[in-house]
């Protein structure tokens, strides 16, 4: 018998996350920070009401793509190109110190007189992958928080949006270096060349779809609905080909699809049908299965105090490696404090590695759930903190 119990999930996700946005709205907080606890509260951690199934997964994920798709449509792409050189910087930096600081935590704890240590690679190798794991920013809720805000195309926002999404690519390089020492399958030098390739072609297929929307525009003015298909249709395909064949993260295919897109005639009404879409449907389940993820297995004290000393180190030196990289760059220490705070969330990058690190033996089962807690608190205190450094006017 068929089941249409997908229908009472939606239905519930999209009731909670308006309600307890309304809620956290009233008490001066990003909107987001309620479909997070949304999925939370609904999830196995408290009410059990709905768990992760693929349909959800599947429908957060275009979610995720489709907002990082506006969020390239909404991006002032030369603001962008000035802030490129800094934001590479501060992404560089944001992910060597907090990386020190997830392997200086992981080095007092990960004993095996202190926690169970199943994983088949080396204390030492272990270490370095917590480290590791943790470096890249959840770019995705960052961008939601300064979209409600208002703050997408300042100063710090750009740089927030060029750095989290460099941080991405840096995550990926730095988990093949490590997955490569315990996989001789995986070849470091083949995943630089796809990078490389991907921003190539990106670049190529870029030129070639701007001068198809121009002359669409020119010949098909009058009927714009066709050109919201086009433009989904030109995401849905890079965020594809990004994924499936270079090895890139699908949502930084879908943000350079909505960046060739954004210098169009046509670039306002496409976002305005695409925002309309992601807030009544994609978002609020993206959100919402965050919070879904907040599956734990038991933990021991030793393993819940490691949690807790993981998620302030993480916090403060992503803090620390972002701001000091936006010092070094020119900006004011509001903005430096800015554009650290909104590096703070870690997003699926971390969980997909560390499933990845459980099955190639860099990670032993008990650090499974702190690692599930960092990705999840810090995806909730992000938006918090990112509104508080955002709420006073620059001096």
């Amino acid at each position: 018998m068929e089941s249409y119990r997908y229908l009472l999930d939606i239905a519930l996700i999209l009731i909670s996350t308006k309600v307890l946005g309304i809620i956290t709205k009233q008490f001066h907080l990003p909107q987001v920070v309620g479909s997070l606890l949304a999925g939370i509260v609904l999830g196995p951690a408290v009410l059990n009401i709905l768990s992760e199934t693929n349909f959800l997964m599947q429908i957060s994920e275009l979610g995720v793509i489709v907002l990082m798709f506006t969020a390239g449509l909404e991006a002032d792409i030369h603001e962008l190109k000035k802030t490129g050189k800094a934001s590479a910087v501060i992404a560089l930096i944001g992910v060597i110190i907090p990386l020190i600081g997830g392997f200086t935590v992981a080095y007092f704890f990960n004993k095996e007189s202190i926690m169970a240590n199943d994983a088949g690679a080396s204390i030492l190798l272990q270490n370095i992958f917590i480290g590791v794991i943790l470096t890249s920013t959840s770019v995705s809720i960052a961008v939601e928080t300064l979209k409600e805000m208002n703050k997408l195309n300042t100063s710090a926002g750009n740089a927030i949006l060029g750095a989290a999404i460099i941080d991405d690519i840096l995550g990926i390089v730095a988990l093949t270096i490590i997955t490569s020492l315990a996989d001789s399958n995986v070849s470091i030098v083949a995943v630089l060349l796809k990078i490389v390739a991907f921003f190539i072609c990106s670049i190529i297929v870029g030129f070639i779809f701007f001068k198809l929307m121009k002359f669409l525009n020119n010949r098909y003015h009058r009927d714009m609905r066709r050109f919201v298909i086009l433009a989904f249709t030109f995401c849905l395909l890079m965020a594809y080909c990004a994924e499936e064949y270079f090895g890139v993260a699908d949502i930084t295919g879908s943000f350079i699809a909505g960046l060739i897109i954004s210098n169009t005639e046509r670039t306002k009404y496409i976002s305005k049908n695409f925002e309309v879409v992601s807030y009544v449907l994609l978002s609020p389940i993206f959100f919402a299965s965050i919070g879904l993820k907040m599956v734990l297995p038991p933990m021991s004290i030793s393993i819940v105090i490691f949690a807790v000393i993981l998620i302030i180190v993480e916090v403060i030196t992503k803090i620390i490696g972002c701001g000091l990289g936006s010092k070094l760059c020119g900006y004011t220490g509001r903005e430096a404090f800015q554009i650290g705070i909104g590096m703070v969330a870690r997003g699926e990058v971390a969980l997909i590695g560390a499933s990845k690190g459980q099955a190639l033996g860099l990670m032993s089962s008990s650090m499974l759930g702190p690692i599930i807690i960092v990705v999840v608190i810090t995806s909730i205190i992000s938006p918090i903190l990112l509104q508080m450094a955002f709420r006073k006017k620059d001096v």
